[in-house]
């Protein structure tokens, strides 16, 4: 029953649960937005997945998620359409199409490596099924988002995301609204905020001179 479920939402052969699940991300100034639109169905991920792996044929694909066929060939048709993978007829009589992945299609590789990565850190209570190894080695890779330019681990708050050339107003807003957001909780933190150190430090220096007046007798 969990597993029917499941698969009727994601199924959008059902005319009203696609009108309610889809809007069009395609059009937001927002780089996550836009690859959701191309790949944020679940069956879009696996099959990339599996195209990674060496599989490019339609009856492989299905047996290998054990999807049905309308929604494949729906999934293979985006996909295609998004430019990840590319259609080639391997046979003619009766005419047969494999699936291959595009530069555009190869470049979502780091992608899938930080997806298992991340469910082997955070989804994997039994142990490690899949890992990212050295091909010459074999030794174990640990997946990490790097800077091309510095080489230096992308992480926070080294590095953080601002609103790009093209970005129109509104993102601009958004982006703006958000970092004075963040900069005045950070605010907060008395470690974080030179201001109220300087404050902290003068109140020290206050409540010094009072306990050194009393034990001296002495007035400022």
């Amino acid at each position: 029953m969990i597993v029917s479920n499941l698969y009727y939402l994601h199924d959008d052969s059902n005319p009203r649960l696609a009108a309610m699940q889809h809007k069009d991300l395609g059009n937001m100034q927002c780089p996550i937005a836009r690859s959701l639109e191309r790949v944020g169905e679940w069956w879009s991920i696996l099959i990339l997945r599996d195209a990674f792996q060496g599989l490019s044929r339609f009856d492989q694909f299905q047996k290998s998620l054990g999807i049905a066929p309308n929604m494949l060939t729906r999934r293979l048709n985006t996909l295609v359409d998004s430019g990840l993978l590319e259609r080639r007829l391997y046979s003619e009589k009766p005419p047969r199409h494999e699936y291959v992945l595009t530069p555009r299609g190869r470049d979502f590789r780091s992608v899938l490596w930080a997806l298992v990565g991340w469910g082997n850190k955070h989804f994997a209570p039994e142990g490690e099924s899949v890992l990212v190894v050295d091909t010459e080695t074999g030794e174990r890779a640990e997946p990490v988002l790097m800077d091309a330019r510095s080489g230096r681990v992308l992480k926070a708050p080294e590095f953080k995301v601002v609103a790009g050339p093209a970005a129109d107003e509104r993102t601009r807003r958004r982006y703006s609204e958000r970092e004075a957001q963040f900069n005045k909780g950070a605010g907060a933190d008395t470690n974080s905020n030179p201001s109220m150190n300087v404050n902290s430090n003068r109140a020290g220096e206050r409540r010094f001179r009072s306990a050194k007046r009393k034990k001296t007798g002495t007035r400022s």
